[in-house]
């Protein structure tokens, strides 16, 4: 197994700790022991070297690379780091993306640890997964594009620990706006709509700025 492969499995236990912890009522000794090994581990993280910084051109030939296969069989990770879709991060959604056609896919499960009100997951953890998923349709084709305006239309509550998939097409295009209309589901249920104006930016403007690096 890689590297890259067991940074995502502990980041996958990260995200299900942070669930779990949520969920269940641990007792003050449980508490106290939790805390104990939790210090040991991030002290033992702070130990090891920083990460290798990517710079702006490789983050925007992994973001291009993202969608490249258009099997819908096909699921894979942006970033590493990506709140929404990366799968090293373990803070975030950890969703799988693919493409359909023309049209870009994402696929999460929220757990306890993404919910609002009780028994359903937060508005804002669907606007992010919807805005990703808008924003790679622009990705699909070469481009590179910020969000202008995301606008959303909550129709049923989002279940925690059910699949939900977000999907996204680009509708009109008018020199550098991109617009983009998106839609999550739980199987039959629409869970919400969304309509996004995005603003493609040149990338070799973008990739002039080189000499500023990311972290990975």
């Amino acid at each position: 197994m890689s590297v890259h492969e067991l940074r995502a499995d502990a980041a996958a236990l990260m995200r299900e700790l942070g669930n779990d912890f949520v969920s269940r009522q641990l007792d003050e000794l449980q508490l106290r022991e939790l805390s104990a090994h939790l210090g040991d581990l991030v002290n033992s993280v702070r130990q090891a070297p920083p990460r290798p910084a990517l710079t702006r051109e490789e983050r925007f030939r992994s973001f291009q690379d993202a969608l490249v296969e258009p099997t819908p069989d096909a699921k894979h990770r942006m970033l590493s780091d990506s709140i929404v879709s990366g799968g090293s991060n373990p803070l975030g959604l950890g969703a799988e993306l693919w493409r359909e056609g023309a049209t870009a896919c994402m696929r999460a499960t929220l757990g306890k640890a993404f919910e609002g009100a009780p028994g359903r997951a937060h508005g804002g953890v669907l606007a992010a997964l919807l805005d990703e998923t808008m924003g790679l349709v622009n990705a699909m084709d070469g481009a590179l594009a910020y969000t202008a305006q995301l606008n959303i239309t909550y129709l049923a509550p989002a279940p925690i620990n059910v699949p939900i998939t977000s999907r996204a097409s680009v509708v009109a295009r008018e020199g550098r706006k991109v617009t983009v209309e998106g839609v999550i589901d739980a199987g039959d249920i629409v869970i919400a709509r969304a309509t996004a104006l995005f603003i493609t930016v040149d990338p070799a403007t973008f990739l002039a700025h080189n000499d500023q690096t990311l972290s990975a």
